[in-house]
């Protein structure tokens, strides 16, 4: 701020500014006259005379009193030198070359001032003058200060500033290196291959609690690298982002139902845990950093929702998504710049298949049991093929940072917004001979139309799959055998994790989060 002081000097107010410029001369006309007399002082006395630097305090106290008398004028005549060469009124506006011959022809100005009052005039009235040889290394300290401080900005310019430019645009460069934690799930399965095809390399964090099954076309690839373990573990963490330039975060326990059996558990993984591992990536200085969240964030409401519309989850799965996306922008600056996608309801088959979802459930209920059940029918949702799911991450990794950086996408497309009434009446239309039967008694009251404008006009994403088709791909695979048996506990996060153990397991391997609770409850207890 240039407040104005109650200052002149010949006839120009000082401005704040311009008394901290002066001040920063005077302190390094100061400190070059200094830097001059000590080493003149360090010279004289251990190489000339080869004494003692603690043998020779008069003569430091000499060299001190010279100092003294001396830097009051030479201050005195830098700042009144450089004043008249336009330092503090339009020094800004010399660039360049230009402006280091302005700065060296008022250093040499100073100086032939100086040499002039001291060596010629006040040498008469008892002033001590300087040795030649401090003041001409006194000259060329100065000028060297003088002139790296007031090119800074010049260099910034030219150097520094697209150097730093130059990190910024390298976000712009599609992702090579990728790292999928969880990439052995419903969605990561489907996009292994898509990132593998285009010539990435690809490190999967996940636990494998379904085992190799999920990638095993895949588990050999030559540019795929799988990593087990639990992304709840710093170390773990720390590792797997060595060498890697994108992270999509996939990791989560997913589901309604499978979030209910344990709600600590589910706040660690799909909240705690999501912050750590973006801490980790931003500190390893990795810019995109992908993370899959949820359309259920919009919670049940009756108008058409976008990006902008206001989020209130119903469900404990929805409120840790949307803790964690808010996190993730908390923590965003122009380097960090995470990009959130908001999946809508996913369909389909994949490496590792879902059939505790409603498209997918419903198909294979009616191929197997003829029957179509839905509850309620009324309540809107949008739906994804998994395959479409995999291609929005995959469109992102490809797309410039600065289209994505910061940014929420919902992920689906208009066309696929359905209530689930419509989803019944389309699974019956190809399997005729199912019974579609309504059960109004009971409702998820999870309800909301989403408009996917936003991920259509900034990526061109278009899904590529109909409900039509992804009814008809699950409907074949349980003719054929493809799938033998849809209620296997492995086809469903709940029952998968109920049935089997592996909340239990997922649980017992949690110390790093039964460390960060006993840090909270002692925060707690001390705010108390």
């Amino acid at each position: 701020m240039n407040t104005k002081l109650k200052l002149k000097l010949f006839g120009v107010t000082i401005t704040r500014a311009m008394a901290v410029r002066m001040a920063a001369d005077a302190a390094m006309i100061a400190f070059s006259l200094l830097m001059a007399i000590t080493l003149r002082f360090f010279y004289d006395v251990v190489v000339k005379s080869s004494d003692s630097i603690f043998s020779s305090q008069h003569e430091f106290f000499s060299y001190m009193n010279i100092y003294g008398q001396n830097v009051g004028i030479l201050v005195g005549l830098g700042l009144v030198t450089f004043g008249f060469n336009g330092f503090y009124t339009y020094g800004k506006s010399y660039q360049g070359r230009y402006k280091v011959l302005v700065i060296s022809n008022a250093v040499i100005l100073c100086y032939l001032s100086f040499a002039f009052l001291t060596y010629i005039l006040l040498d008469h009235i008892g002033i001590q003058t300087m040795p030649r040889g401090a003041f001409l290394m006194a000259f060329v300290i100065n000028l060297a200060l003088c002139v790296s401080s007031r090119t800074w900005t010049f260099l910034w310019e030219q150097i520094i500033r697209p150097e730093k430019e130059a990190r910024l645009l390298d976000g712009d460069r599609p992702a090579r290196n990728v790292l999928v934690i969880g990439g052995a799930g419903y969605i990561g399965s489907a996009l292994i291959p898509k990132l593998l095809e285009k010539g990435c390399k690809v490190r999967i964090l996940d636990l494998f609690l379904f085992g190799m099954e999920p990638i095993a076309d895949y588990k050999d690839h030559p540019r795929l690298e799988l990593v087990e373990g639990d992304f709840r573990h710093v170390d773990k963490i720390v590792q797997v982002m060595k060498g890697m330039d994108s992270v999509v975060h996939l990791g989560a326990i997913v589901g309604d139902p499978a979030c209910d059996i344990d709600h600590n558990l589910t706040v660690d993984v799909n909240l705690s845990a999501t912050q750590m591992v973006a801490q980790v990536a931003k500190a390893s200085g990795i810019r995109r950093f992908i993370f899959a969240s949820t359309c259920s964030v919009y919670g049940a409401c009756d108008d058409l929702l976008d990006e902008r519309s206001e989020v209130e989850p119903i469900s404990l799965y929805g409120h840790t998504k949307l803790a964690a996306e808010r996190g993730l922008f908390s923590m965003a600056d122009q380097y960090f710049r995470p990009t959130i996608l908001r999946f809508s309801t996913i369909y389909g088959l994949s490496g590792r298949t879902r059939f505790d979802l409603v498209v997918n459930l419903l198909s294979a209920k009616a191929k197997i049991e003829s029957i179509i059940t839905v509850h309620g029918g009324d309540q809107w949702r949008p739906f994804l093929h998994v395959d479409d799911a995999a291609l929005a991450v995959d469109c992102c990794l490809e797309a410039p940072l600065s289209s994505v950086g910061n940014e929420i996408f919902n992920v689906g497309c208009d066309e696929q917004n359905k209530t689930i009434e419509q989803i019944g009446e389309l699974i019956h239309e190809q399997v005729f001979t199912a019974e579609l039967q309504l059960d109004k008694g009971t409702t998820d009251k999870r309800n909301y139309r989403v408009s996917f404008t936003k991920i259509r006009n900034t990526l061109g994403y278009e899904p590529r799959w109909t409900l039509e088709e992804g009814v008809q791909q699950v409907v074949e695979a349980i003719a054929s055998g493809e799938v033998e048996d849809y209620l296997d506990p492995k086809y469903s996060n709940v029952k998968f994790f109920r049935d089997n153990g592996a909340i239990e397991i997922i649980s017992a391997d949690d110390g790093w989060t039964h460390i960060l609770h006993e840090k909270s409850s002692t925060q707690e207890l001390a705010k108390n």
